[in-house]
């Protein structure tokens, strides 16, 4: 067991596993489902209802599952449309972080090649550069936005205005 647990295959068979447990998961949850259905419709009609009656019954919830599908669909429309402001506010935030991330890694991959005194854990610090440069793209976009929000006649104060509540 311990040879296979460093096996390069360890994480596909992982992997594999996790999506059939998933799988098989989901098969006896829509089995439950249609068997509490099928118990519910059959004690309705033991206790004399008609197959009108009970479609009448069950007919309410259907539509309110329609109503909740069509106002998720909605919101989900209405989320398209996006605060230019917010986004260019997501685009600077996750610029600050990302490069704050990379920095952090490279200097801790410097320091610790450093310090271990071996080339090798240079590696390190090369990984910091992936979310450095993903971080310099978000702030490449985040002037980008700007500059095209001024083209339309909104300028982007570097501060946001103070709050003012009105008493």
């Amino acid at each position: 067991m311990g040879a296979f647990a460093f096996s390069p295959f360890i994480i596909p068979v992982a992997v594999f596993a996790w999506l059939a447990i998933v799988a098989v998961t989901q098969m006896i949850g829509s089995v439950q489902k249609r068997r509490i259905q099928s118990d519910e419709r059959m004690a309705m009609l033991q206790r004399g209802m008609t197959a009108e009656q009970i479609a009448q019954v069950l007919q309410p919830q259907k539509d309110e599952e329609r109503q909740q599908l069509l106002q998720q669909f909605v919101g989900q429309q209405l989320a398209g449309t996006k605060d230019p402001l917010r986004s260019l506010a997501n685009a600077r935030r996750a610029g600050v972080v990302l490069v704050s991330i990379g920095i952090g890694i490279v200097l801790f991959g410097s320091l610790l090649a450093a310090i271990e005194r071996d080339r090798e854990t240079l590696i390190v610090a090369a990984c910091g550069l992936i979310p450095l440069a993903i971080g310099i793209g978000f702030f490449v976009d985040y002037t980008l936005q700007k500059r095209e929000l001024a083209r339309f006649g909104l300028e982007v104060a570097a501060e946001p205005p103070p709050n003012n509540p009105q008493n």
